[in-house]
């Protein structure tokens, strides 16, 4: 694909910004934090090939994170070996209630790039404000924050900004501080819900970067066979892109890139950008309207209405995330993604809070003791005694045997049979 990579300006940082960032999460070898001797060179010449296309299509900026595996360790080597002089790099290192082991995280960010000497960063997130405390953690005096205006003074970190998979109202508060520059945060087709964050944003006149797109927009890089159906004549991916850059106040979104032929999909959709407003409308009606008559007009203007908080469900059921991917299951077909993200719930944190449903009326091969629900089971009394507010009170515990059974249940059965 001959065409280049357009640019944004990226709020008030000034920097041209490539509409398509090269993210550095799918790339690396492993999640391991490996030693130098253990990166291989088949891995490392995987890595040289991306970049190489990369930069040759236009994609100055690089973002990873400092504990994105060996990313930052194998990416350090090669940026010295692919020249860039347009090139913007980015890291993002977690929040800490010890500033003193924040800025040791920092400085471990800077020797994996190859930067610790006379090196600078252009651009910082503080990785995962997700909790009230990450925020407060970061800009209290004596914070993180105060770590990173040092390093700016003295010229090591251009800009900093913060990265998020927590709620709305969050979003906004961090936002209000006016502390940042720039923003990573997840909106694309499947989930619109932070559209209101991204308004704040613009406000403030911060950069605007879309996480993970491709991934967190629905597995795109495997879609669903109605996924493929619905979005054509465009991959889903080019769709998926498409709508995201057309959307106002979006500067750039992540790309996910393996190995080099992950690029091409999306060196695709910018070379459609000019049409997307024709490109874009049929389809996004035949996937409304494939939401519309699998769901019904009822369910979808009122299902999140009277949900209470996962804090505030037994077993910490995450009832809002839930009915989510059971719309995408039953809209989309989404089931790769649905599992994937089922799975994670309960078990990555602050990063993806509440429980799913295995511990709502625990089955039978459960009740035996073979595989017992966390928590000891929730059963449909105690659910439907916190859904008193929902116009779908009746419904929801069929709904949630239904994901039990597809997405959880079944996965169970089949490691107590063996």
């Amino acid at each position: 694909m001959s065409m280049r990579v357009p640019t944004r300006r990226f709020g008030r940082t000034g920097l041209a910004m490539p509409v398509l960032s090269l993210g550095g999460m799918r790339f690396q070898q492993s999640w391991s934090d490996l030693p130098a001797d253990a990166i291989t060179a088949a891995s490392q010449a995987n890595l040289r090939a991306t970049l190489e296309k990369a930069v040759a299509a236009g994609f100055h900026h690089i973002e990873t994170a400092r504990h994105y595996g060996t990313s930052e360790r194998q990416l350090g080597t090669v940026l010295e070996q692919v020249g860039d002089p347009q090139r913007i790099v980015q890291t993002k290192v977690p929040p800490n209630p010890d500033p003193g082991v924040f800025e040791a995280e920092l400085q471990t960010s800077f020797e994996r790039l190859g930067l610790a000497v006379g090196g600078r960063l252009d651009l910082l997130a503080i990785h995962g404000i997700n909790l009230e405390e990450h925020l407060h953690q970061t800009i209290r005096p004596g914070g993180c924050l105060e770590v990173v205006r040092r390093w700016q003074a003295e010229g090591r970190i251009g800009h900093v900004g913060f990265s998020t998979h927590g709620s709305l109202a969050l979003i906004e508060a961090a936002i209000a501080t006016d502390q940042f520059d720039f923003i990573n945060l997840h909106w694309y087709f499947i989930r619109q819900d932070n559209r209101p964050a991204i308004d704040r944003a613009l406000a403030h006149d911060m950069g605007v970067f879309v996480i993970s797109p491709t991934d967190k927009g629905g597995h795109l890089h495997s879609p669903s066979a109605r996924m493929v159906e619905l979005c054509a004549p465009l991959h889903p991916i080019v769709f998926n892109d498409l709508f995201c850059l057309s959307a106002p106040g979006i500067h750039t979104i992540s790309v996910g890139a393996a190995h080099p032929g992950d690029l091409d999909a999306h060196l695709e959709a910018v070379a459609l950008m000019d049409g997307a407003g024709v490109l874009l409308a049929p389809i996004v009606e035949r996937l409304e309207q494939a939401r519309r008559e699998a769901l019904g007009e009822a369910w979808l203007a009122t299902w999140q209405q009277g949900l209470p908080e996962w804090t505030d469900t037994p077993g910490e059921i995450n009832l809002p995330v839930l009915l989510w991917l059971h719309n995408l299951l039953v809209a989309w077909d989404l089931e790769g993604y649905a599992k994937a993200r089922y799975g994670l719930m309960g078990q990555g944190g602050h990063w993806f809070p509440g429980a799913n449903a295995d511990a709502f009326e625990p089955t039978a091969f459960e009740a035996d003791g073979a595989s017992p629900a966390p928590g000891g089971g929730v059963d449909e009394a105690q659910l439907r005694g916190v859904l008193s507010s929902s116009p779908w009170a009746a419904e929801i515990p069929a709904i949630l045997r239904q994901l039990k059974a597809r997405l959880g249940g079944q996965t169970l059965q089949r490691l107590t049979s063996t």
